[in-house]
């Protein structure tokens, strides 16, 4: 069976890095050897994995990877840290809950 692994990096900036792979050792090499000079991870070396989850549906690890890509920062950092809590309360909705994630009615 093959696996397809959606991963997030952190860049030596700090930044994260979300991407899918068949290979996610090969990948990671990559990231670092400077392979693609177009890559956001280009400028941003060394890259250090800090999450991935494996797929036997690329389907779903593309679906996955972009959902990803459109988190917060510090969603994608609940996600890195297990911390499920964190990860359900920055889910929520920001007009009813604000970016801090406290309630904005006045009930």
């Amino acid at each position: 069976m093959k696996f397809y692994y959606v991963y997030i990096a952190k860049c030596s900036d700090n930044s994260y890095y979300t991407g899918m792979t068949n290979s996610i050792d090969r990948r990671i090499f990559e990231h670092n050897s400077g392979k693609n000079t177009d890559c956001y991870t280009f400028i941003r070396r060394p890259v250090v994995l800090v999450w991935f989850e494996s797929f036997s549906d690329p389907t779903q690890a593309i679906m996955i990877e972009k959902q990803i890509k459109g988190w917060s920062r510090r969603k994608k950092e609940a996600l890195i840290n297990e911390d499920w809590d964190k990860l359900v309360e920055y889910s929520k909705n920001y007009t009813e809950y604000g970016k801090d994630g406290s309630s904005t009615s006045s009930d």
